[in-house]
């Protein structure tokens, strides 16, 4: 056993550092007083009182496992869960500091070039986002700057303008907003509920920077034709000399389509198509908060837009609008991208369709709705009351849904079919053919006093669903 003397002389003084989050809170106070909710309190709480106030006070949220109303990935397996716990504390922007972090993202974006069929998929350039909405604007970006350069001479007295099908996400409006570029966008027409490529073609002109289209249309889960609208420009740029590029929002089709779709034509295969984004956290299968951008090559993402950061003594290229932001969602794709590889994801995403098109195909015997979409691109559907069906609408039956838990939005389409209301249902990974089942035996029990109801009893369908895009 080794011998210790007591401590020196010049050490006798010496204290210990406490963090103050390690004091305990007055308990008497912390049982007596009750917290202000809307101004720092004066005194800290225990931080197991803090702890059930906040606990408590979530419990009126919905359940995120019964929302039918987002794309976004309500479940991972633990080991994604415990990974994202060991690197929520990791800044992205440090590459210097987190170096193997950002190699994960570097391997992420290569293995989507090589999904998404890049020619040269060391040639391909891309970077991690917040989502698909962050990937959108960077799109945007570099669409307009592209167009500028190539404009020089009469930008910025010309004014750009970007194409687009009325049911693209809020997040291209508000691209065109903040950085002042006409949205000229191709209404809807009978039944076809996203872009027409000729109609597309038609809005095109000297000053058009792209052209959108989206593999999955929030409305309705189908597909834009991307083949088609690249075939469109190439005539009119036959016809003008206009070389119109095309950015693919994929945000949840980028992340189905090459698994159930291998041969269908969207990506870069089509050399139109300039780039492509997706949300990791939608059909990527990771917890919100992180989507993908990729451009073809150095060529489609301008030079100028790209900030460059001392990396291990070299240089690291950066493109976001965001700076800080947690690595967890990163490494938790990379595990989900290691974890399934493309057989895994092709099981998950075949058995989510499967059970999209079996509650679709369960709805519509139900007799008293119209299926416009049946889950069989996107796992994805939106229905519509049956035409004699009078009693209640699409409204109704999203309210009474949500008093069993289940939450699925109801709204109405926009210019030209303001006239149509439906209901959507996105089935993700997680929502089961048991919850499904669970769900359709919950609509069944409903109709009858919804057929019992003497007329529609929502008066403010603005007020009656939160989903507005």
């Amino acid at each position: 056993m080794a011998l210790h003397k007591g401590p020196e002389k010049q050490h006798q003084q010496r204290v210990m550092s406490v963090n103050p989050f390690y004091g305990e809170a007055n308990p008497v106070g912390g049982m007596a007083e009750a917290p202000p909710t809307h101004r720092l309190p004066d005194a800290p709480l225990a931080p197991s009182t803090a702890y059930q106030l906040v606990h408590d006070e979530l419990m009126l949220d919905g359940n995120s496992r019964l929302n039918l109303a987002t794309f976004v990935t309500t479940w991972m397996e633990p080991q994604a869960g415990v990974l994202m716990a060991e690197c929520r504390d990791k800044n992205m922007i440090d590459k210097d500091e987190y170096p193997r972090t950002a190699e994960l993202e570097r391997r992420c974006v290569a293995m989507l070039a090589d999904l998404w069929n890049a020619p040269d998929p060391a040639a391909a350039v891309g970077c991690s986002t917040t989502g698909s909405s962050e990937a959108c604007m960077l799109a945007g970006m570099a669409l307009k700057r592209r167009w500028a350069k190539r404009n020089a001479d009469r930008y910025p007295g010309a004014r750009p303008n970007l194409v687009m099908g009325i049911n693209v996400q809020v997040c291209w409006e508000k691209f065109c907003n903040f950085w002042e570029v006409e949205a000229r966008l191709v209404p809807m027409e009978g039944d076809r509920f996203h872009l027409d490529p000729q109609a597309a073609v038609e809005l095109c002109d000297e000053n058009t920077i792209g052209v959108v289209g989206i593999l999955g249309s929030t409305f309705d889960g189908s597909y834009e034709p991307i083949v088609d609208l690249c075939a469109a420009l190439d005539a009119l740029q036959e016809r003008t000399g206009l070389d119109v590029p095309v950015h693919v929002d994929g945000a949840s089709g980028a992340m189905v389509a090459p698994f159930l779709e291998p041969d269908l034509e969207w990506d870069f295969r089509l050399p139109r198509v300039a780039s492509i984004n997706t949300s990791g956290h939608k059909y990527g299968l990771v917890y919100p908060g992180v989507g993908w951008a990729l451009w073809r090559d150095t060529d489609a993402l301008p030079e100028d837009l790209v900030f460059r950061v001392n990396y291990l003594g070299g240089d690291m290229p950066t493109f976001a609008l965001n700076f800080s932001r947690p690595g967890a969602q990163v490494v938790a794709q990379y595990y989900s991208f290691l974890r399934l590889g493309r057989e895994g994801y092709r099981a998950v995403q075949q058995s989510t369709r499967d059970v999209a098109t079996s509650l679709a195909d369960g709805i519509a015997e139900l007799g008293d709705f119209r299926l416009l979409t049946r889950g069989d691109q996107l796992p994805v559907f939106a229905l519509t009351t049956a035409d004699d069906v009078t009693s209640y609408d699409v409204f109704d039956v999203s309210r009474r849904l949500r008093e069993g838990g289940w939450l699925v939005p109801a709204y109405t389409f926009p210019a030209n079919r303001e006239d149509l209301s439906v209901l959507r249902v996105v089935c993700r990974n997680g929502f089961s053919r048991d919850l499904a089942d669970l769900f359709l035996d919950d609509l069944t029990r409903l109709l009858p006093e919804l057929r019992r109801q003497p007329h529609p009893l929502t008066r403010d369908k603005e007020a009656a669903t939160g989903f507005h895009h």
